[in-house]
């Protein structure tokens, strides 16, 4: 089955006080979206990305790629306003039936081992939505309050999130809801359950300062 990774960098870095998007921050002498790019092109010889970049920074995210992959196994197009939008354009460039994997370019710790988990999973059911238990409490706030929720039954969702193209193509044509904060919520609001996976506690998504210097830590060697 082909395989097809839509790498979504379509980030401003306001929440990291950075005037740089925080794709292209430095992490160990190499932007974050290098490590991203790399391990999926690693996870599968045969998989191709999509990479959505702002249009202001798709020169840099060239250079990223001439600098350091097969640049025929890379494509760039340009992201929306919002999440919806830039993943809508990223499936427009697949064009033949995949496995296609949405993955948020600042995980950037993904492994090779998920990556491919989540594929199994996917090409067995349709869809692989990777998630963590909650270690905190966590509470639903009310208009009379706040709620506390039971825990056990609480998931962190992750990406990459996986789907079998003729299921995630078919639900970007939906209009677009606020409650769309990722793909497995167009796809359910276009009527087709998901499955979840198994996902890492290592897999964090890099928004604030103190996420770059974790992610400093957890960087496997292997990956400099």
């Amino acid at each position: 089955m082909k395989k097809t990774a839509v790498i979504v960098a379509g980030g401003t870095g306001v929440r990291m006080g950075s005037e740089l998007p925080k794709q292209f921050l430095l992490l160990k002498n190499k932007p974050l979206l290098f490590y991203t790019i790399d391990v999926f092109l690693k996870a599968y010889d045969d998989l191709e990305i999509i990479l959505v970049l702002p249009e202001a920074y798709v020169d840099m995210g060239q250079e990223i790629i001439d600098a350091y992959f097969d640049k025929d196994r890379v494509r760039i197009t340009i992201g929306g306003a919002t999440r919806f939008e830039s993943v809508k354009n990223g499936l427009q460039q697949v064009h033949e039936e995949a496995i296609v994997f949405v993955h948020d370019a600042v995980r950037c710790l993904v492994s090779e081992r998920l990556i491919r988990r989540c594929y199994e999973q996917a090409l067995e059911t349709g869809s692989a939505i990777p998630v963590i238990p909650s270690s905190d409490s966590v509470r639903l706030i009310t208009e009379e309050g706040s709620d506390a929720l039971e825990r056990e039954k609480i998931v962190l969702v992750q990406t990459p999130q996986v789907f079998h193209s003729k299921i995630l193509v078919p639900a970007f044509s939906i209009e677009q809801k606020g409650k769309f904060t990722d793909e497995a919520s167009v796809v359910e609001a276009f009527g087709i359950k998901v499955s979840l996976v198994e996902g890492e506690q290592n897999n964090i998504k890099i928004t604030h300062p103190i996420d770059l210097v974790m992610a400093e830590a957890l960087l496997p060697s292997s990956a400099l």
